[in-house]
C-alpha cells in the first residue's frame, strides 16, 4: 500500500500543465498558443490518475469504497474556491449588460459543457466540468464493479489482461468512436465537439488505466518499462510533436485522433515519473534544483491558479488599454499576468483552500490514513 502523500515529482507535472495553459491564455508566440491547450489534456491525465488512485487504494485497503464520502472530499476540494471566485467572473458579464440565468445555472452545476460548449462565465470551467462528471461516474462505475463482484479487481493470475483491464480500454475506444460520429455528423456541434464530456473521457481514462497498474500490478509495470523505456519515451515526444503546430480549432485529425495521441504521450510520461528510480534527482540535474521547486510549489497551488489566471488576464488588460495606454507589451503581460496568477493561487491554496480542506479532514476523514 503506498503512503498517501503529495508526490514532488507529480506536482512539477502540475506545474508543467498550468504553465502551458498560461501560455495558451496570452499570446506571446504562434507555437505557445498553440501548445498551450495541451496542458488540459496533461491534467486529465493526471487527475484521472490521481482520483482513481484513492479509490483503489481505498479497496485495497478495506476491499470496498464509500463512493459518497469520496465524492463529498473532492466537493470540499473544488468547490469553494470554484464559488467563492465565481462572482469576479460574473462582474464583467453585468457590467456588459450579458447577464444570462442560464449561463449562471449552468456553471454553477457544472454543464456549462453541454449548454454553451466552454463556460459561461468564466470560459476553460468547461475542463472542470468535464473532471466533475468523471468523478460522478467513475465513482459510481467501481462502487458497482466492486459492490456486485462483476469483475475482480485484482489481477488474474491466468491472463495478462483482466476484464477490469479491458472495461477501462473499451470505455477509452468508446469515447473515440463517439468524437469521430459527433466530428463527421454534427458539425453543427462546433466548439462543443471539442468540449462535451462523453467524447474527453478517455483522457482521464488513461490515467485510470496507469492508476490500475501501478496500483495492482506493479512490478509488471516496471519490468516491461525499464528495459523499454528509451523507446516509449521517443513515442511520447513523437504524439506530441504536432501540438505546436496544429490548433485544435482547426483540425478534425486533432479533435479525433490527437487526443488519443496526447493522453498515450502523457500516459507514458506519468509512468516514466513513476517508476524511474531517483527521478527527483534526475530532474535536478536537468533543470536545477531551485527551478524543479518553483515549478513544484507551482503545481502545488495549481487548481487555484487555473481558477484565479482568467480573472487576472482580464483585469490586467483593462487596465494596460484604458489607464497605462498599452504600455506594456505582450511578452510583458505575459510575465505579468503569470506572477499575479501563481501568487494568488498560492495565496487562496495556503489560506481558502487549506481551510475548508482542514474542514473536512475533521469531519470528513478519509479511509485509507
Amino acid at each position: 500500500m503506498k503512503q498517501n502523500i503529495r508526490l514532488r515529482e507529480l506536482d512539477f507535472l502540475r506545474g508543467i500543465a498550468i504553465i502551458l495553459v498560461l501560455m495558451r491564455h496570452q499570446n506571446i508566440t504562434d507555437w505557445t498558443t498553440k501548445m498551450g491547450w495541451i496542458g488540459v489534456d496533461l491534467f486529465f491525465v493526471l487527475s484521472g490518475f490521481l482520483v482513481s488512485g484513492l479509490l483503489f487504494k481505498e479497496y485495497l485497503k478495506f476491499g470496498n469504497i464509500k463512493p459518497g464520502l469520496f465524492l463529498i472530499r473532492r466537493g470540499f476540494k473544488i468547490y469553494p474556491i470554484y464559488y467563492l471566485t465565481y462572482f469576479l467572473y460574473l462582474t464583467p458579464k453585468i457590467i456588459k449588460h450579458q447577464f444570462e440565468w442560464k449561463g449562471v445555472f449552468s456553471d454553477v452545476f457544472f454543464i456549462q459543457n453541454y449548454v454553451y460548449a466552454w463556460g459561461y462565465a468564466y470560459v476553460p470551467s468547461w475542463s472542470l466540468a468535464v473532471e466533475e462528471h468523471f468523478y460522478f461516474g467513475f465513482a459510481l462505475l467501481l462502487w458497482i464493479v466492486v459492490k456486485y463482484a462483476w469483475i475482480n479487481l485484482k489481477p488474474n493470475q491466468t491472463s495478462k489482461i483482466n476484464k477490469f483491464e479491458l472495461l477501462i480500454f473499451l470505455m477509452m475506444s468508446f469515447s473515440l468512436v463517439l468524437r469521430i460520429i459527433s466530428n463527421v455528423y454534427f458539425p453543427e456541434n462546433g466548439d462543443k465537439n471539442f468540449t462535451m464530456s462523453h467524447l474527453r473521457m478517455d483522457s482521464l481514462f488513461a490515467g485510470v488505466f496507469v492508476s490500475y497498474l501501478y496500483y495492482f500490478k506493479n512490478e509488471e509495470l516496471t519490468r516491461f518499462f525499464e528495459p523499454n523505456k528509451i523507446l516509449l519515451i521517443l513515442i511520447s515526444f513523437l504524439a506530441l510533436s504536432f501540438t505546436p503546430f496544429i490548433d485544435f480549432e482547426e483540425s478534425f485529425f486533432v479533435r479525433t485522433f490527437g487526443y488519443s495521441l496526447l493522453y498515450l504521450a502523457f500516459s507514458i510520461i506519468l509512468v516514466y515519473f513513476l517508476v524511474s528510480a531517483e527521478i527527483n534527482k534526475k530532474l535536478d540535474s536537468l533543470f536545477s534544483n531551485r527551478i524543479v521547486n518553483i515549478i513544484s510549489k507551482i503545481g502545488f497551488s495549481s487548481y487555484s491558479i487555473y481558477i484565479i489566471h482568467g480573472f487576472i488576464n482580464f483585469f490586467f488588460a483593462l487596465v494596460n488599454n484604458f489607464v497605462l495606454n498599452k504600455f506594456f507589451n505582450q511578452i510583458s503581460i505575459f510575465f505579468i499576468t503569470c506572477t499575479i496568477s501563481v501568487l494568488c493561487g498560492i495565496f487562496m491554496t495556503l489560506n481558502i483552500e487549506k481551510y475548508f480542506l482542514n474542514y473536512r479532514d475533521k469531519y470528513f476523514p478519509s479511509r485509507i490514513n
